[in-house]
């Protein structure tokens, strides 16, 4: 289906090859503290350049950039306040130079699409806002000329677009249609008679909405329209408009509105935009994909709209590639945080009768957190592929229609992962800091809010999920691609219905997980990675399969019968496509574990590995309805993996901070104050007070213990009491018999 293996291997800075890790049967014995001789130990360096991904250098630098506090969020600032620093600070990103890595060399870029996304992604470490700002001005506004647009638009809009001179717009979403972009209302209709195209929004749901730049700084946008020439309407096409003079002022047949307050990422001025006959030149029109002659004629180098339109389209998946990125990125923060401060904040004497236990030690605690890190351990293992294949088709290396259709089949797969995860680590994250962490300057809540419409950007996560589902159900996606939901129905049900899902023996794996023996044997066979990846690929495969079958029955059925049954199983096929992207972080975390030698670094081998198990048990334990139902578990074995989870998590703890350290963010990353080891310090201040007390003999009698003692004294006296009385009581005579 989708391939996310690497094409190209890691800098050699980063991660050598190495042999694979070692099997899951060496994971035995008792937990060990870490630390105490024969643990496992963590090469956090090693493992932190890893995690940097296949641009380190780039991320690096990004972050070194993101520490400034120049470039950081000020808690506290006004809307308006928060949008001008905003602003200032992608004036120092021109003036660093980070903002040209994608941009050809003739424009004085560096032709580098991976490294500037990896780059841009770190942005989220200063502010989201910053991140988002700077995604709207070069990686969809400029993008849209680059990508879209022809030697003419690179020459005269790409570089105040580049250096900033020109804030950009991106008019894709409008009110009325939101995720529907082949259906947009607004028209762009091309005057033979004075060569121009007039762009014009006919009612209010056509009105451009949510537009970053929109509201205050943008001077111009690139809006999509659907091109009318000699009365044929040839789909949505881009063009460059200017919407604001030097002063601020919109142009005459411009409006807009301020969207005002967000929820979050209020650094950003977002905003809404209308046209009415608003008039550009012929040449304004971003061209690549389709163009119109002086006399109206039109021609484009794909014949086929839909096609052309997924084209388009396919070609901004970079906003989609960078969301993952930072989601995982916010995630990772978050829990560093949250582990931090857990394993220093104290609070019970659940086994002590004068210290308090490290909250972090309560396997309730280690439930809230850990299952989170090996889910974002696998989102950035997964997220580095993508990247890989981004840059690989972006490069031109792989640029074939079937490596573009790979890219934004794992472009909606992932995204959606990522950022609803992003945000229950968050939320997580801000509960197991209790009241600390509902504090702005420990940043958990702020950056929950700002995460929050990273699930919406780019698409609605349900509707990409649908787009990964369509892919799911046919190796020809093409045919999907432009297809409604009839058009994929028949299809499926002639083409996909009859496909051997279970080629891979997977028949039989109900069979084989049946259980005879001990709960040891259960777990020896589910840690085995050759069965979470067989019980992983069966439930996609199986509900795949579901649906097809269901779909056969649309043939010959009306257009509208055969929509009516497509749509009763939307959200099997939504179930599926997620549970397919879980297992593409699945199988990238599995490839990341191969990368390690456990004969020169067992340690980290081995807590990885239980990191990875973690990650896959989970997910089976999430599903653990859906494998007893179709018969793939029994309930004993059900039963063995929330046993070994919760052995794992023993086995995890004591690596937890090491884990969250291998990140890689600093103090001025995170800017938490929790964070900093002053918890720890005020732990210590405490039981070092009450220790002296109790050495002093000073410190003050509880009344609980007064009256303990007082209770055992009694009983003491009634013990002596009762020996006396027994002493002193006569003793009974022989009676002799005659």
């Amino acid at each position: 289906m989708v391939d996310t293996a690497r094409s190209t291997a890691p800098a050699d800075d980063v991660v050598a090859q190495t042999a694979p890790a070692p099997a899951a049967a060496t994971d035995t014995g008792p937990i060990q503290i870490a630390g105490a001789p024969g643990a496992p130990r963590v090469d956090t360096a090693k493992l932190g350049r890893q995690l940097l991904g296949s641009w380190p250098e780039q991320r690096l630098a990004s972050r070194e950039l993101a520490g400034r506090p120049e470039m950081q969020r000020i808690e506290g600032q006004s809307k308006e306040e928060h949008r001008e620093r905003v602003l200032g600070q992608l004036k120092l990103l021109v003036e660093n130079g980070q903002v040209l890595r994608a941009f050809p060399e003739a424009q004085g870029g560096h032709d580098d699409h991976g490294g500037n996304i990896a780059g841009f992604e770190e942005l989220v470490l200063a502010d989201p806002s910053l991140q988002i700002k700077s995604g709207v001005q070069w990686g969809l506004f400029a993008a849209a000329i680059l990508h879209l647009g022809t030697t003419y638009h690179h020459e005269t809009f790409l570089p105040g677009a580049m250096n900033l001179e020109v804030p950009g717009a991106f008019a894709m979403t409008e009110i009325g249609h939101g995720s529907d972009v082949a259906s947009v209302a607004t028209t762009a209709t091309y005057d033979e008679a004075t060569q121009e195209f007039v762009i014009h929004t006919p009612f209010r749901a056509a009105w451009k909405e949510y537009l970053g730049n929109a509201a205050v700084h943008g001077k111009a946008a690139t809006v999509f329209a659907q091109l009318i020439t000699k009365g044929v309407n040839h789909g949505v096409h881009a063009l460059y408009v200017p919407i604001r003079d030097d002063n601020g002022e919109f142009l005459p047949g411009i409006g807009g509105e301020d969207d005002g307050l967000k929820g979050g990422l209020n650094g950003i001025d977002n905003g809404r935009l209308h046209f009415t006959n608003v008039r550009v030149p012929r040449v304004n029109l971003l061209n690549r994909y389709g163009d119109v002659a002086e006399d109206g004629t039109y021609t484009s180098p794909i014949a086929s709209p839909g096609r052309r339109f997924f084209t388009m389209l396919g070609t901004l998946v970079q906003g989609r590639v960078s969301l993952d990125g930072a989601a995982a990125a916010a995630s990772a923060m978050g829990l560093a945080i949250a582990i931090k401060y857990g394993a220093e904040r104290r609070q019970f004497t659940a086994g002590s009768d004068t210290d308090e236990e490290v909250i972090l030690d309560y396997q309730r605690h280690q439930r809230r957190l850990l299952p989170l890190l090996a889910t974002t351990y696998a989102a950035f293992f997964a997220h580095d592929e993508f990247l890989v294949k981004f840059d690989a088709v972006f490069s031109g290396r792989a640029d074939s229609d079937a490596d573009r259709e790979d890219l934004e089949t794992l472009a909606a797969a992932l995204k959606p992962l990522s950022t609803w995860h992003a945000l229950e680590a968050l939320q997580e994250s801000r509960e197991a800091c209790g009241g600390a962490g509902f504090m702005a300057s420990n940043r958990l809540v702020g950056l929950r809010q700002d995460l929050d419409v990273y699930v919406t950007f780019e698409g609605d996560n349900n509707v990409l999920l649908q787009l990964v589902a369509k892919r799911l159900l046919t190796d020809y996606a093409k045919k999907f691609a432009k297809a409604d939901a009839a058009t994929v129905a028949r299809l499926v049900a002639s083409q996909a219905a009859d496909r051997a899902y279970h080629g891979s023996g997977l028949r039989s794996l109900a069979q084989t997980v049946a259980d005879f023996g001990s709960t040891a044997r259960s777990v020896d066979h589910l840690r085995d990675a050759g069965s979470q990846r067989e019980l992983l690929t069966d439930r996609v495969e199986t509900m795949i399969a579901g649906v097809a079958g269901v779909l056969r029955e649309a043939k010959g059925m009306s257009k509208a019968d055969a929509a009516a049954l497509f749509n009763s199983q939307q959200n099997e096929l939504i179930e599926a496509a997620r549970a397919h992207g879980e297992l593409l972080q699945w199988e990238a975390f599995t490839r990341a574990l191969d990368t390690w030698n456990a004969s020169t670094d067992p340690g980290t081998t081995q807590v990885l590995t239980w990191l990875r198990d973690l990650f896959g048990l989970g997910l089976i334990e999430k599903h653990a309805a859906w494998y007893l139902i179709n018969g793939r578990l029994s309930p004993q074995r059900a039963q063995s993996v929330s046993a070994y989870i919760d052995r794992l998590l023993g086995r995890l703890r004591p690596h937890a901070v090491d884990l969250v350290d291998a990140f890689g963010y600093g103090p001025e990353h995170l800017r938490a104050t929790i964070a900093t080891g002053i918890e720890k310090e005020r732990q210590d201040e405490a039981r070092e007070y009450y220790a002296q007390q109790r050495a002093s003999g000073t410190a003050p009698l509880d009344e609980k213990v007064l009256a303990k003692a007082a209770a055992k004294a009694a009983k003491d006296a009634a013990k002596v009491a009762q020996k006396e009385a027994a002493k002193a009581a006569p003793k009974p005579t022989a009676r002799v018999e005659k």
